[in-house]
């Protein structure tokens, strides 16, 4: 591992503009190969590298990151387990799952576990900056490719331990279903012809009356209790 542990090593790079990132895949070529991508673009500094779940936690630990970019297959402790901890653990880190995703169930769990990201491995340097970006400005991220599999797994498990949520107006539905297609706030308004703030207040009704923390959580809620049938 590498980079300058301690708590004020986040607020140094908040402060310069800059990613502090965390790289979790047990294959050492994969990780070198993501870091000198990450590097050709460009404001996102990957302080420390992780083979697994243990040694990912021990990196948010010691180095404070704005991302954990985390692997969900992984010897001994894995992916799913370095969420489960650091949940329980109450460190605060924006984690982005980085899969093949070759089984929708995993990634489900993930975001049950508090993902508040996920990619294919087959993404574009580009696309990976941008996630990583937007969850290190407090953002989430749905990728619309993989929401129809969520929907699935969903279906093809066992009946969900939720209340079904508040009344969602008309509007909100429409504001949650392009959420769940992962359109930004921007691409809602341009979408539905609104201001940008007023698409604002509608996602933070919508978090609101399912009780979610993020876009993220919300989507997952919707899809658990039929709102995105």
């Amino acid at each position: 591992m590498s980079g300058a542990p301690g708590a004020t090593g986040r607020a140094g790079s908040e402060a310069q503009g800059r990613v502090r990132l965390v790289l979790a895949d047990d294959q050492t070529l994969v990780r070198h190969g993501i870091r000198s991508l990450l590097e050709i673009a460009g404001g996102i500094d990957v302080v420390a590298e992780a083979e697994d779940g243990e040694s990912a936690v021990g990196a948010v630990r010691d180095h404070a990151p704005d991302v954990l970019l985390l692997d969900l297959r992984m010897p001994g402790r894995d992916g799913i387990w370095a969420l489960e901890t650091l949940q329980a653990e109450g460190l605060d880190v924006a984690v982005l799952v980085l899969t093949t995703f070759d089984d929708d169930a995993l990634v489900l769990r993930a975001l049950q576990a508090g993902a508040r990201g996920y990619l294919l491995k087959d993404v574009t340097l580009e696309q990976l900056a941008d996630a990583v970006r937007t969850l290190a400005g407090g953002e989430t991220l749905v990728q619309p490719a993989v929401t129809a599999r969520l929907l699935r797994a969903v279906r093809s498990g066992p009946a969900p331990a939720v209340a079904v949520p508040a009344d969602l107006t008309e509007r909100e539905r429409e504001v949650l279903r392009l959420m769940a297609q992962g359109w930004s706030n921007r691409e809602i308004a341009d979408a539905l012809y609104l201001a940008e703030g007023t698409v604002k207040n509608h996602v933070s009704n919508v978090l609101l009356k399912l009780g979610a923390k993020d876009r993220t959580r919300a989507v997952l809620l919707a899809l658990q209790t039929g709102l995105l049938a």
